[in-house]
């Protein structure tokens, strides 16, 4: 789904005042929207589980001149532990509220036939991509509900728009997240809270890498060129759309696409 096409770009600080929460925010997708919420003003809380990469991002964002990012390290995976159980009131005390929640944080698994799945590795791969943004949800509703407006954005993949065999728990996953976007959209219809899907596509990230080592990943659209739709879902505009589904590979920003002809033609092979 496509937004207003002649909108006007967005300009730095349209973000201002907002807080908002990244999970998976210490690479890729979920760096560069991080970065690109600063950019507008927004205060970004960098959730993920390797301290180091996190450290850089805040790094990057300080630099800048950006608002002060907070950090949360949490090992998603790890759904008992003191850092998981605390997210909603480690925000409420630093905070008091939240604008806006980006559920980015992923688990590959492993691309094997069904009928070989390892159940331990299933259930981890639904604990980080289904269970841990409904339980990150539940922490942050009474946040979320004091803001003006809030938004939520839960991230798909085209193996969960559709089957696609040896798939597996992440496109299973997916598919649930898609669902359950959707379900959350539904049941928040009638407050200030907008709930959307969007699909990231294939970006130049290390997910994508190891589910396909075989192509040149400078084929692939790099993750900064494609935080647009995850700016404009943050916006007020966010509030004639709830429950839809956005690929973000409809919103590049050519400015930030550094892929060649022959880098395009390589992809198309």
């Amino acid at each position: 789904m496509k937004m207003d096409e002649n909108a006007s770009p967005e300009k730095p600080g349209m973000l201002g005042g907002k807080t908002i929460l990244v999970t998976g925010a210490g690479e890729g997708i979920g760096k560069a929207v991080s970065l690109e919420y600063a950019r507008q003003g927004a205060t970004v809380i960098l959730l993920g589980k390797t301290k180091r990469n996190l450290e850089g991002v805040y790094d990057e964002i300080k630099d800048s001149g950006y608002p002060e990012p907070a950090i949360l390290v949490v090992d998603l995976s790890e759904p008992r532990s003191d850092a998981f159980k605390t997210i909603g009131a480690a925000i409420a005390s630093e905070f008091g509220s939240l604008d806006g929640i980006v559920h980015n944080a992923a688990e590959l698994g492993m691309l094997t036939p069904l009928e070989m799945y390892d159940g331990d590795l299933w259930d981890q791969v639904f604990q980080v991509n289904v269970k841990a943004p409904l339980q990150i949800h539940q922490q942050c509703l009474g946040l979320m509900r004091e803001s003006v407006y809030a938004s939520i954005i839960f991230t798909t993949d085209e193996s969960g728009r559709k089957p696609k065999g040896y798939w597996g728990a992440y496109g299973i996953s997916k598919a649930a997240v898609l669902h359950m976007g959707k379900m959350m959209a539904i049941e928040y219809a009638n407050t200030s809270i907008r709930v959307n899907v969007v699909d990231p596509g294939p970006c130049r990230t290390g997910l994508r890498l190891m589910t396909h080592p075989g192509m040149p990943m400078k084929s692939y659209v790099p993750p900064e060129a494609i935080t647009g739709i995850y700016t404009r879902l943050m916006t007020d505009e966010v509030q004639a759309h709830n429950g839809e589904v956005f690929f973000a590979q409809e919103w590049i920003n050519p400015e930030l696409d550094d892929r060649t002809e022959s880098d395009l033609a390589a992809l198309a092979h």
